[in-house]
């Protein structure tokens, strides 16, 4: 609890510190410096940021009118959850020279950065500014290596052999697998996969949750981390088709996953009928990426739970233990994961993208087999990815329409083009006759926020190229 004998010891601190930023906020405060300050002090460890006191020593209670009433410190308590997903706590104090104000900021979760309008903060002296690459990479890293090189089992020489799928290993990497067994150790510990000490070998957690023959051969904990595919009968969960919970590492049965989960998608009827030949409902590429993505950038440090693959009639939902690192708006251009030791490895092995997500590559694939653009929603523990079945454009709705406007036009940024009415027609597979309704979509997602006009081109409304949000 914050009371005023904690207040008098920050007044007579020789200098803010880490964990502590005054302002005056004599009249009001703004909102948004309110929500920067609370992720730049959350990414620094948490802290306390204290209205009604001057910023620059010495230090005195000045007095703040900022968020005058009960219902206007709640609102901006509700305000901050919504908008940053962690909780602050703020503590009115009647000091004898003015009301002051003290919003106490949790600290960051364990390797995960945190985030306002795309960017992550920290404090430089009176500025907010974006953390340099060396404290990101810093944070990514905190928790999850530890994980990795754990020990996932200790082993002799013959059972690391038995354990781990040592052929495949070298079949991904594409080199020849050793002519003896202490060639293949060598090559596992100097990629850090196992340890040698004085008794034995210890086979590490990214080892085994690569290379495993047999995930429940180590732990129950690391069993837990295999992907689970559910497949319903409808759209809902009454009726199970089928159920599959995998066994083998992540590389070694990355392949044997997709082609079931793929070989189980109903068919496109709509574009069989364009092709001539039978297609399933959700591309395999699709697929793919969508399913290296959970493995790659869930959290392992979750306990009971794991990579879900459910299967509907009308959708697949594929999703995964933790937040994201960068927000959903910016899957399509940007790329930063929490694993970076898996990442890399998977990367190595050909499952992964070489840059970037394989999110445009989902996109555009959805696009091709005229599916309504892929969802991505971020739950309090889970996110998820969501591939729909085929729809009319008339069966689309306003937010599936909004949706697919903001995902073309990113798709088109990125690759150094722009979106027009005509090129979002073309997505839509519409006429000029319907350039009408294309720009009260394009109307919708200006509207909320999504695209905004690239005032480099053409000011004719029939010649307007846009641009995605961030760009």
């Amino acid at each position: 609890m914050i009371t005023l004998e904690n207040l008098e010891k920050w007044l007579n601190a020789p200098a803010e510190t880490e964990f502590l930023e005054f302002k005056e906020a004599k009249q009001q405060y703004d909102t948004t410096k309110l929500l920067r300050y609370c992720v730049a002090l959350a990414n620094e460890g948490g802290g306390y940021l204290v209205l009604g006191v001057t910023d620059k020593p010495p230090r005195r209670v000045v007095g703040s009118q900022a968020f005058p009433s009960v219902t206007s410190l709640n609102d901006i308590k509700a305000r901050i959850v919504d908008k940053l997903r962690f909780r602050v706590d703020v503590t009115e104090l009647q000091h004898p020279d003015g009301r002051v104000l003290v919003f106490e900021v949790p600290t960051r979760p364990v390797g995960q950065p945190l985030s306002f309008d795309g960017a992550y903060l920290m404090r430089a002296g009176e500025d907010l500014v974006p953390m340099t690459p060396d404290v990101l990479k810093s944070i990514f890293a905190e928790d999850q290596q530890d994980w990795f090189s754990r020990s996932a089992r200790d082993a002799s020489a013959e059972d690391v052999i038995a354990l781990l799928d040592t052929q495949t290993y070298f079949e991904l990497l594409k080199i020849p697998y050793p002519t003896n067994r202490d060639a293949v150790l060598e090559r596992l510990q100097s990629q850090h996969l196992i340890k040698q000490t004085a008794q034995y070998w210890t086979i590490t957690n990214l080892a085994a949750i690569l290379l495993a023959k047999k995930l429940d051969a180590f732990s129950p904990t690391l069993a837990r981390k295999a992907p689970r595919v559910i497949i319903y009968e409808g759209d809902n969960k009454l009726r199970t088709r089928d159920e599959k919970t995998g066994n083998r590492g992540y590389a070694v049965g990355f392949d044997r996953l997709v082609d079931f989960v793929h070989s189980a998608a109903p068919q496109n009827r709509f574009i069989e009928e364009v092709l001539r030949e039978e297609v399933k409902m959700f591309p395999a590429q699709a697929l793919r990426e969508l399913i290296a993505n959970a493995l790659v950038h869930q959290d392992f440090l979750a306990t009971g739970t794991s990579v879900m693959i459910e299967m509907y009639r009308d959708r697949i939902e594929i999703s995964n233990p933790g937040i994201p690192p960068i927000k959903v708006e910016r899957f399509i251009d940007e790329n930063r994961s929490r694993n970076e030791q898996l990442a890399n490895l998977m990367r190595r092995f050909g499952i992964c993208e070489e840059k970037g997500s394989g999110i445009d590559k989902v996109v555009s694939a959805a696009e091709d087999f005229q599916l309504p653009a892929p969802d991505f929603r971020v739950g309090d523990t889970r996110t998820t990815a969501v591939l729909f079945a085929h729809q009319d454009f008339t069966d689309m709705s306003k937010a599936d329409r909004t949706r697919a406007c903001y995902q073309h036009c990113c798709l088109l940024y990125v690759n150094n083009k722009r979106m027009s009415n005509q090129t979002l027609r073309e997505r839509f597979r519409l006429g000029e006759s319907q350039a009408a309704t294309v720009s009260l979509i394009i109307g919708t997602a200006k509207e909320a926020g999504l695209i905004k006009t690239d005032e480099s081109e053409s000011t004719s409304t029939r010649y307007a190229r846009y641009l995605p949000f961030w760009a």
